[in-house]
This record gives C-alpha cells, structure tokens and sequence, in this order.
C-alpha cells in the first residue's frame, strides 16, 4: 500500500511520520506525476487557500477528479476545507468530495487553540486531539457518518472513502485515526 500526502504546504512531514510508524509506505505529493500509483491520499492541516493557489497548474483539477471518482482521502482541518462540499464564504467547494459544510476557522483565533479527548465511532473514548483554528461542521448530508463531535458540534465524518477531522491527530502519538484510514483504504 501506498498513501500519498499533499506536500504544499501544512503539516506534511507529521502525516509522512506518523503513516510511516505505521509501516505504510508514502509518497510527498507536489505534482501531478506524484499521484501515480496511490492507494490513498492525505491532505494535512496548514492555510487552504494557500493550498488551492498552490495546486494551480492541472494539479487541482487533478484532485478534483480522484475526489469525485471516489478516491480514498482523508483530510484534517485545513484538508477537511479542501474536501467539503460547502464553505461558509465560498460560492463553490474547492475540491469537494464529501457532503458537509464547514465553517472556517470556527474554534477561534489561533490563541484560542486547545488540546482535549474525544470519543470516536469505531476507534475509542480516548483519542487525544489538537484543535488549531479549526473548521466546525455545520451541516451533514443524509449519507455521511459524524464520527466525533465536540462540544455537540461535529468535528469528524466519512462518507465512502472520504474522512474527514476538524483536528490534527498527526500532532499526537496516538496513530489511531491514521490505522482507521488506513483500513478504509
């Protein structure tokens, strides 16, 4: 198996380290031609529209195609705006893939941001967490599962292939999340 990890921008490395503990060979995704052969594709945490600019050139119409073709992502905060459907501010989804809508930066400022635990479907009551600025979701669509939720609010969901995380579980040791991707692949 080999997962991808979009290298624009973000927390790249943590992906690669944390895939990497778990014995999945990776792959830095910066061009089109790094896509070929993937089984999954990570897109980190960092600045979205940083990314988008970034991916200017074929590469983001590119993951457009894989995302709605159904290709196994799995994104975390900034990622997670990549692959929404709905962006409170935006007329269109950037990549979309996954039948949410988000608000942006919804957790506060990047003072307010905090580390807490959260109980996951499927994973465990103990998953440690790191909230970074990080995107709320406002609505869910009839076919996607809330995985977590903060405070009531939904902070992980799959749809099919796609998972998505308001946090980033890549700035913990716990690779739990990461093996829960992995097995959906």
């Amino acid at each position: 198996m080999k997962v991808g990890v979009l290298g624009l921008q973000g927390a790249v490395r943590e992906h690669v380290r944390a895939l990497g503990r778990l014995g999945v060979e990776t792959r830095v995704v910066k061009t089109i031609s790094t896509l070929e052969p993937l089984d999954g594709l990570v897109l980190p945490g960092g600045e979205s529209t940083t990314m988008s600019l970034l991916a200017q050139g074929g590469l983001l119409e590119e993951l457009r195609r894989l995302s709605a073709a159904g290709f196994p992502m799995f994104g975390t905060c900034a990622g997670m705006i990549l692959l929404a459907n709905e962006i409170a501010g935006r007329k269109e989804p950037i990549l979309g893939g996954i039948d949410i809508a988000i608000a942006r930066n919804a957790s506060g400022r990047q003072v307010d941001s905090f580390e807490t635990v959260l109980e996951v479907e499927g994973i465990g009551s103990d998953v440690p967490a790191v909230f970074i600025r990080a995107p709320y979701v406002t609505r869910v669509g009839p076919s996607v599962r809330v995985l977590a939720r903060h405070q009531g609010v939904a902070v992980m969901a799959r749809q099919g292939k796609m998972l998505v995380a308001s946090f980033h579980p890549e700035l913990t040791e716990d690779l739990r999340i990461h093996r829960y991707f992995v097995g959906m692949i």
